[in-house]
């Protein structure tokens, strides 16, 4: 009976629970929307640094990481290949070497990570082919080609099929110094990381890195750095934690462990979906308190009347409870059946910033947002619609059951 009266109740005056509900969709939508979207933009980050800069997996010699100089090289490299190769998860690997040096042109020199790589292998690790916006992405074909960022570029003033110089040190300590051609030009997005790397291949950059007494190492034996990409990522920390076992010299880490604001960002996803939700149930509280005081306040007379011929005030506390119960359950599908319709398409589409490229380049993100969404999130707003109308509610239902039945039927 109370249920009955609670339902009939919220429509007496139809506007007014048509806008509750309709506010309480929109707010739904947009808790929704707020946090796809910045879910999308967390894993933009998270997904461009992933792909262009630390790969999934990266494996190096201890001492490399701490030095970070050219001697310390991966010790035994075709059997550490080998071994990641084999190890079962791992969907591609990249050996590459790295030298930190000195990129110039007639028109200026940049400080810059030099890293040689394999072309075919590196493509299957990184998103660099992809990125590689004009010429092509290096070949086996030609003597000393490089690849530079489009931002490099125009610092150094050079561009396809200009010469450029890269100095650095040997592993036994000299000055190198090489001429290179630019054969491609490549634009990831992230702005610092293109200012300061450039990619060469492997064989060119081994036979200058090897000194006379290494000479040996020289082409595909010299490498500091595997990177590895696997096929899920929810087993990351298993693979990594099997090669570390396998390959117990070397130091075994984790996208995370390299990049710890990654870790960071990727944690804070679930919170954000809490705060967009908190602030916007708290907006809803107040316009519910409004609307169903208003409604206590217009049925003085009533409520006073069904207290006297004998409905005790728990049972009108819980009829006010009810109708604000009420009000957010018929809202809450259509909340979130518009929020669930907008992630789906802007997930697919997504959605253009091409109007603050620059400023989201500059934090590794792309101008390209799709939206994003943990399926669990669709029933933590639930609940939170849920809970924000039983609170809302509350003061309501204490008003009405406050009403003494004499003074309440005598009300105009």
């Amino acid at each position: 009976m109370i249920l009955i009266m609670a339902w009939r109740n919220i429509w007496r005056s139809t506007t007014r629970s048509l806008v509750v509900i309709g506010a309480i969709a929109v707010g739904i939508w947009a808790a929704l929307s707020l946090t796809g979207f910045a879910t999308g933009m967390v894993k933009s980050y998270v997904n461009n640094a992933v792909k262009n800069i630390v790969s999934h997996i990266q494996v190096h010699q201890p001492e490399f990481l701490d030095e970070n100089e050219v001697k310390f090289n991966i010790p035994d490299v075709a059997e550490v290949e080998q071994a990641i190769r084999s190890e079962e998860g791992v969907k591609s690997v990249s050996l590459r070497s790295i030298a930190n040096g000195m990129i110039s042109s007639s028109k200026g020199a940049r400080g810059v990570v030099i890293k040689g790589v394999v072309p075919e292998d590196e493509a299957r690790v990184s998103a660099l082919e992809e990125n590689t916006v004009e010429g092509e992405f290096l070949s086996e074909e030609g003597r000393n080609p490089i690849l530079i960022s489009e931002e490099l570029g125009r610092k150094l003033n050079v561009g396809l099929r200009s010469k450029v110089v890269l100095n650095f040190q040997d592993r036994g300590g000299s000055i190198t110094a090489a001429a290179f051609r630019v054969v491609g030009i490549f634009d990831t997005g992230n702005k610092p990381f293109d200012q300061s790397h450039v990619f060469v291949r492997r064989s060119d950059l081994n036979g200058l890195l090897a000194s006379p007494a290494d000479s040996a190492l020289a082409g595909g034996a010299l490498a500091h750095e595997a990177a590895i990409m696997v096929n899920d990522i929810r087993n990351v920390d298993t693979i990594a934690f099997s090669l570390g076992a396998e390959l117990p010299n070397l130091k075994v880490q984790t996208y995370r462990e390299i990049s710890p604001d990654l870790e960071l960002y990727e944690g804070q996803i679930k919170n954000i979906s809490l705060i967009y939700l908190t602030v916007i149930m708290l907006a809803l509280v107040f316009g519910i308190i409004n609307t169903m005081l208003m409604a206590v306040l217009e049925r003085i007379k009533e409520l006073g009347m069904l207290m006297a011929i004998g409905m005790n005030k728990l049972r009108v506390f819980f009829m006010i409870v009810l109708e604000s119960v009420m009000l957010g359950l018929v809202a809450m599908p259509v909340g979130l059946l518009l929020g669930y319709i907008t992630i789906e398409y802007v997930g697919k589409n997504g959605i253009d910033m091409s109007m603050y490229a620059k400023g989201l380049e500059s934090f590794g993100m792309s101008s390209i947002i799709y939206f994003e969404l943990d399926p669990g999130v669709y029933g933590q707003v639930a609940i939170g619609v849920f809970l924000t109308a039983v609170l809302a509610s509350i003061y309501p239902a204490l008003k009405a059951i406050r009403l003494r039945p004499v003074e309440a039927l005598r009300t105009l």
